[in-house]
């Protein structure tokens, strides 16, 4: 699977910005993927599609900014990680329910510190320097 942005976030994005729809507030995270649990597919558009492939706990990215179409962040530390290997991550929008917190894409190739086995130690993802996401 190649590095995706959800279908379901670009006509959230096309659609704030030709003033349809209704902005999610809450907060950008990162969660470590195990993709023997979870495929990526264009359907998903929720946090709950995803939730299950998970590994460790969701971080939040700090600093987020957009520029120009172009989605960044910090680089993403979880902590103390324990669980399956993870080969993926994604970002999403944490509204405080998994049922409207919109999936933003998927990676998994382009960060730094993929594919990753936990070990109870911290772990690192180094976001690409060209940004998330462009759209």
């Amino acid at each position: 699977m190649a590095n995706a942005i959800y279908p379901s976030f670009k006509a959230l994005a096309l659609g704030l910005g030709i003033g349809v729809g209704t902005k999610p507030t809450g907060t950008l995270k990162m969660a470590l993927i195990d993709t023997n649990d979870y495929t990526y597919s264009a359907a998903h558009d929720y946090w709950d599609d995803a939730s299950a492939g998970v590994v460790g706990t969701p971080t939040a990215i700090g600093s987020p900014t957009t520029t120009s179409g172009t989605l960044d962040g910090a680089d993403v530390t979880f902590s103390a990680v324990t669980g399956d290997p993870s080969e993926a991550v994604i970002v999403f929008l944490d509204t405080g329910t998994a049922s409207t917190s919109p999936l933003v894409c998927y990676i998994d190739s382009g960060a730094s510190g993929l594919p990753v086995t936990p070990n109870g130690g911290d772990i690192t993802v180094t976001l690409n320097a060209s940004g998330i996401l462009s759209l």
